[in-house]
């Protein structure tokens, strides 16, 4: 039996209607990820965040806001969800010592990763998080 109408469009347009959506929250700490204490965590506001592809190629970018919190939409026809989470990483450009005086002053890195994907309406989001940030050993 042939698909519905709606169900054939759908599948049409949820590949036209898509979106890569990587968000995550960068906190003033040695490796910029949750502390032992959780909530007592300090966050790292107005840290320039950016995605970087192949040979240090920036793709997108973004700031922090006042909570650490970051996020970079993509357009999956031009970014291929594959190739972002082999071959991008997240870099943390702002030094640690911006946040806290006692902290290194390099930035930080991270690999992707997938989550999950969500429908909502006739639009897919491909939601992607930080793996693990560890020390930038050189900012370039």
């Amino acid at each position: 039996m042939a698909p519905a109408i709606a169900e054939a469009q759908q599948g049409l347009l949820g590949d036209l209607l898509g979106l890569i959506s990587i968000n995550g929250t960068v906190f003033c700490t040695v490796n910029g990820n949750i502390g032992v204490n959780g909530t007592a965590t300090p966050v790292f506001p107005n840290a320039k965040v950016q995605l970087q592809c192949g040979a240090g190629n920036v793709v997108a970018s973004a700031t922090t806001n006042g909570s650490g919190q970051f996020s970079i939409a993509l357009n999956p026809l031009l970014d291929l969800l594959s190739t972002l989470l082999s071959n991008c990483n997240l870099v943390v450009k702002t030094p640690l010592s911006i946040c806290n005086a006692n902290l290194p002053s390099v930035g930080l890195t991270s690999s992707l990763k997938f989550v999950r994907t969500t429908l909502v309406g006739l639009l897919n989001i491909a939601e992607i998080v930080p793996a693990s940030f560890q020390f930038l050993p050189v900012l370039n």
